[in-house]
């Protein structure tokens, strides 16, 4: 019988070599698996996961561990995700052969409130746009950045992921990498290409003053000041420096800027699917979520449409 150690490693390589999920998607299977696997040790086996039998795991180990995230205080929404982990990973060794049954199979997940990230008002994404920063090692490749995003509704890791490549200017689209490693073609407008090509000077002196550390052969869009390729982590940091220099609020993720993007598109009239397609979702549903119209917008299309309005 397989041990519990194994049979997450075992996951863990399913979900990257065959699911080709993210690195960061599969580091996070692996630390919710691992946290699992310490519970077990402590509470029940009182052996090392190394040692104890995947077969051991009954549904009791499993309400037994949600009951223990819930005591730790974890929200809905965490504990909903530990539990969306474990499916997955019993489920696999289900197919695998490793157990007969899934224990997390049929246990209900806590209720999650639906939330939404906050779409900036067109007025503020432009005051976002058009922020002067004080300080920034290269402005025009904030810019660049931040009306690529809006342009194009990337997630923050599907822009760092972008190559220099991956745009054509010409036909001003960029080739992008997306969940599950779909490929996706999204264009882009004037602003967005004028602000690139701006940047690419300030691209090239980066790499250029970079030179003596090693970066291999792959020739990223966006470039920190070593010349390697900027992080989404960094992203995230030049955004709150930006929000701050436009006196908006700090605590407006990079994902409001694509859910800014769906949101704008949807409230000039674009069509539901097509904002699928620029999105990348899978789902219509989950595009839907991301392109709700504001209380106000519905009222406002009330009034106008309803006949005793």
């Amino acid at each position: 019988m397989i041990s519990l150690s194994r049979a997450i490693d075992g996951f863990e390589r399913y979900v990257a070599d065959e699911r080709r999920f993210s690195p960061r998607t599969v580091l996070a299977y692996r630390s919710d698996l691992e946290r699992f696997a310490d519970f077990w040790e402590k509470e029940f086996a009182h052996e090392n996961a190394a040692k104890t039998s995947l077969s051991k795991l009954d549904t009791l180990a499993v309400r037994s561990y949600l009951a223990a995230l819930h005591r730790a205080k974890l929200s809905n929404r965490s504990i909903s995700r530990h539990l969306s982990t474990l499916r997955s990973f019993f489920r696999w060794a289900c197919r695998e052969g490793h157990l007969a049954a899934n224990p997390a199979k049929g246990l209900p997940s806590p209720r999650v409130p639906k939330t939404l990230p906050r779409a900036l008002t067109l007025p503020d994404t432009e005051r976002l746009l058009d922020a002067d920063e004080e300080e920034t090692l290269a402005p025009e490749r904030e810019r660049a950045l931040f009306e690529l995003l809006y342009a194009t509704g990337l997630r923050v890791s599907e822009a760092a992921g972008l190559d220099l490549e991956d745009v054509d200017f010409g036909s001003r689209l960029v080739r992008v990498t997306g969940k599950g490693r779909r490929e996706r073609i999204v264009p882009f407008g004037e602003a967005a290409e004028d602000a690139l090509r701006a940047y690419l000077p300030s691209r090239d002196a980066l790499r250029h003053r970079g030179r003596g550390h090693e970066h291999g052969s792959e020739e990223p869009l966006f470039v920190n000041a070593r010349g390697g390729r900027l992080t989404s982590r960094s992203m995230a940091r030049l955004l709150k420096r930006r929000l701050r220099a436009a006196g908006l609020p700090e605590e407006i993720s990079p994902h409001a800027l694509r859910h800014t993007f769906a949101t704008h598109l949807l409230q000039a009239g674009a069509d539901l699917r097509a904002i699928q397609e620029l999105l990348g979702h899978a789902s219509l549903s989950t595009t839907q979520k991301y392109t709700h119209l504001d209380a106000a917008r519905l009222r406002e299309v009330y009034r106008s449409a309803h006949p005793k309005a």
